[in-house]
């Protein structure tokens, strides 16, 4: 199947990667010419063979082909752009599928019994079942669905497929509650009865509307909501039926019809083929992660303790619950604004609420005519659900802004904030990517990284026409303003800062360049912005989003103390101006920003240097201040290109010019290790318009050419004086994810709580929990002597540890609870006494008895405290 022109540059690439690795490629023959064969195919834009069939000839599974391709990738070129985004793409598709089939096999387990009575024919076995509506399914997910990489979306219309079929199901072979629910049916005439004179869409639209038993149930039993799946339904899965012409007299499809339609879509896409998952194809089975990667607290497992690990929930659990969480959270919101924000409207010297209202219905055209387009046609009110839900989450933030906002100013009229439209922009696409990031909660790439969509972030960016410099303003207030947002909202939103940081805020057209320039101006300096305050002091600041969406004020007046006056615009609040100060304010926004992107730079290369030159301590210093620099005064070299890239050159020049054997390709290897890290970052490098290479031509062609003079300085005997190093605090936003030592140098180590929700507005936690998994307790020895209690107890008293209970920064965080144990006792570690006839055995099960007493009384007294608190 292969054509000529790509076996020919197949074989090149063949013995160009046998000169570079022979040990690979004589190992490996097969894997690595149909690595080969596959690269090529892509590049030339001929592709005549489906992946599957790849993996088929070369017998190997996908998690492996993705493996042993990074591996083949030894120089930076080998694998193109081209083929990485082809590759992602099959990631994507692959991780969602795999993770459909093994919820679609669990829930049909549920649904159908093993071995229905005699009186069902053979051709309605389970067996025969599975593959029906599999099939089925793939061929829905493939008509209406042009985003397949949909894992939410993908399963509710895998929940529309499975109604429809148990309404056709004979009752016999259903489990309850779907026997009852379809007998009830029957008998009702709802299902099985079309009518002549009828088109099928509105049949099977009316059976929806009369018998939504099996939906809810199905719906009930996912955590799914209800209203979405009846939507996807009627405005996706009613029209696949009329359309595909699949569905036969009896209502059920025709076999052989979905077959040969699927094929028919399978050899279009040339993808996988997804069939093979009904007979467990060895080509589709998942790696196994082997248990040494499990997470372990710091001292090691017994291996009789492996079968109490608390592995991880599936990907469709996980997005199910993030979603009824969020639904719960705004539950109590409204698409309105709220009381309270109409009196902060009305207290405003210009009302904003008739153009607020406006802006909210004119995005919600622009929204769903963009989702739409991105997901498909039948998809547009979908698109309006999530949208609506972010409006309520808009409307409560804002008023949570404007709250904090009234105490920290002391004033009520914030007629100048709340009448600024792209404050307003930002929040809104802020709060509506929350949305869009629960729903798009994708099962984990196959490599272990996070997997993106098309609708994933800065899709939200296009949607709104708004700046990545504007809409990263509103990101740390938002996270302040919301205490109910998810562990894995918050680190969402922190990418979302960190890829405007490190790229986006770079584009050209960014206002980032205009208030550099600016800057530069107002200090009548040309080799360095004002916005780059000095990295090493400790970084606090106290600014929210009306201080930055309002700055630099245009007013040359400049403050002389007290609380910023941005929010409000009452004529009288403003400070007044003191005599010498006629240039107008700098730009917080810039300044904080500036302040932010090197902390972020210097993690990155923190964390890339202990990978590569650990050896070379001294060296660590001389590359920041050369990454910094760079930063700071040739920020030119960042337009529409990545922080990575400057950090990765500044670390190849700094090797050179001392004479440290460091080379590029070592250093991308390093690099893509790295987490959330991009193959086209280095592989795809702007040199100049229009024109793009790889990284180490970037260097000698564009940055070596830059800062020549300033790189030699450093082979010097009197290099440049050196930056400090920055001051590097613990993330605003972050929750810490690893088990934390205790101070005073014991192996005493406290575990995050595991529940991905945080237990606020009142509800608890959906996460299931057990007793064993309620309370943990591990000494290392049976359960210890009270005496060793006791000496635990007195560390953790004298211990300044301090756990963060919120990503508030300016609240003061809460003192750990001592851990409680009875210590009246003076032998055992219950404090109970025993008779010397007492076996040990019977003198374990009194300690066992005890504690486990004790354990209860304690879960009830923490019960107890709960409520109280709640109720205060």
């Amino acid at each position: 199947k292969v054509s000529e022109s790509v076996r020919e540059k197949a074989w090149k690439t063949y013995e160009g990667l046998s000169a570079v690795d022979g040990a690979l490629a004589c190992n490996k023959k097969k894997e690595t010419w149909g690595v080969c064969v596959f690269i090529v195919a892509i590049d030339l834009d001929e592709v005549t063979f489906t992946f599957t069939e790849l993996l088929k000839s070369i017998s190997i599974n996908v998690c492996t082909f993705f493996q042993f391709l990074k591996e083949v990738d030894v120089n930076m070129d080998t694998v193109s752009t081209k083929v990485d985004s082809t590759v992602s793409r099959l990631k994507k598709k692959y991780d969602v599928l795999v993770a459909l089939y093994h919820k679609f096999e669990r829930t049909c387990g549920l649904i159908y019994l093993e071995q229905p009575s005699s009186e069902i024919s053979a051709e309605l076995s389970s067996v025969l079942v599975l593959k029906n509506y599999w099939i089925t399914f793939l061929l829905a997910k493939g008509k209406v669905l042009q985003v397949e990489d949909d894992l939410v979306i993908s399963f509710q219309l895998l929940l529309c497929v499975l109604d429809y079929f148990i309404k056709l199901s004979p009752p016999a072979m259903l489990k309850e509650p779907y026997k009852s629910a379809v007998t009830a049916a029957t008998v009702n005439g709802s299902a099985r009865t079309p009518r002549r004179g009828q088109n099928r869409s509105t049949r099977t639209a009316k059976q929806l509307d009369t018998d939504t038993k099996i939906i809810e149930i199905l719906c009930k039993e996912h955590d799914c909501n209800l209203d979405e799946v009846k939507n996807v339904y009627l405005t996706s899965f009613i029209p696949f039926l009329s359309s595909a012409g699949i569905v036969s007299s009896n209502g059920l499809p025709e076999v052989e019809v979905i077959l040969k339609q699927y094929e028919e879509l399978y050899l279009k896409n040339k993808d996988i083929d997804a069939r093979l998952f009904l007979n467990h194809d060895e080509t589709l089975q998942p790696d196994v992660i082997p248990c040494s990667q499990l997470e372990r607290t710091p001292l090691k497992n017994s291996p009789e303790e492996e079968i109490s690990l608390i592995l991880p929930q599936t990907p469709v659990r996980a997005a199910m619950n993030n979603i009824q969480q969020l639904i719960m959270i705004l539950n109590s919101a409204t698409d309105k604004p709220s009381d309270t924000l109409i009196t902060y409207f009305n207290n405003c010297t210009v009302n904003p609420q008739d153009s607020i209202l406006k802006r909210v219905e004119s995005f919600e055209h622009i929204f769903k005519k963009k989702f739409a387009e991105a997901v498909g046609q039948g998809w547009a009110e979908t698109g309006s659900q999530r949208y609506r839900l972010g409006v309520r989450l808009y409307y409560r933030v804002m008023e949570s802004m404007l709250k904090s906002e009234e105490e920290r100013l002391s004033v009520q009229n914030f007629s100048t904030l709340l009448n600024d439209n792209i404050f307003h922009t930002s929040l809104l696409a802020c709060a509506v990517e929350v949305v869009m990031a629960t729903y798009g909660g994708n099962a984990s790439q196959s490599d272990g990284t996070s997997a993106e969509t098309d609708l994933s972030f800065p899709w939200i960016l296009n949607v709104f026409d708004l700046k990545a410099f504007d809409f990263y303003k509103v990101i740390e207030s938002f996270i302040r303003a919301e205490p109910s947002l998810t562990r894995e909202m918050i680190k969402h939103l922190e990418r979302c800062e960190h890829r405007i940081m490190e790229s986006l805020a770079w584009q050209s057209g960014s206002p980032v360049f205009d208030l550099i320039k600016q800057s530069k101006e107002r200090e009548g300096q040309t080799d360095q912005p004002e916005a780059t305050s000095t990295p090493s002091t400790p970084f606090q600041h106290n600014h929210t989003a009306a201080d930055l969406y309002l700055s630099p004020v245009k007013s040359p007046k400049k403050k002389a103390s007290g609380p910023p006056p941005s929010a409000n615009s009452t004529p009288n609040a403003q400070p007044a101006a003191s005599p010498q100060a006629q240039k107008p304010q700098k730009s917080i926004s810039l300044s904080l920003f500036y302040k932010k992107v090197f902390l972020l730079a210097y993690r990155r290369l923190h964390t890339l240097f202990l990978q590569l030159l650990s050896d070379h301590p001294d060296l660590e210093s001389l590359i920041w201040t050369l990454f910094q620099y760079t930063l700071q005064n040739e920020y030119e070299l960042m337009r529409d290109r990545h922080l990575d890239q400057i950090m990765m050159c500044s670390m190849y020049g700094i090797c050179k010019v001392k004479n440290v054997d460091l080379r590029f390709k070592i250093i991308v290897s390093a690099y893509k290790e790295l987490c959330n890290t991009n193959q086209e970052t280095f592989k795809r490098v702007l040199i100049r318009e229009e024109q793009y290479d790889s990284i180490i031509v970037f260097y000698n062609l564009v940055f070596m050419q830059k800062l020549k003079t300033n790189i030699l300085q450093y082979a010097s005997n009197r290099p440049p004086t050196l930056s400090p190093i920055p001051h590097v605090p613990r993330s605003p936003y972050q929750f810490s994810n690893s088990p934390r030592r205790v101070p005073a140098g014991s192996n005493i180590y406290i575990s995050p709580l595991k529940s991905p929700y945080k237990f606020s507005d009142g509800f608890q936690s959906p996460t299931k929990m057990t007793p064993r998994s309620r309370i943990l307790v591990s000494i290392g020895e049976s359960f210890g002597t009270s005496e060793k209690f006791q000496k635990i107890n007195q560390m953790l008293c004298n211990s300044d540890c301090q756990l963060k209970r919120s990503a508030e920064g300016s609240a003061a965080p809460k003192p750990l609870k001592r851990l409680r144990f009875d210590i009246e006792g003076q032998d055992e570690a219950d404090g109970s006494k025993h008779l010397p006839q007492e076996s040990k055995f019977q003198q374990k099960l009194a300690e066992m008895t005890s504690t486990r007493t004790r354990m209860q009384k304690q879960k009830l007294n923490d019960g107890n405290d709960t409520s109280v608190s709640e109720e205060k």
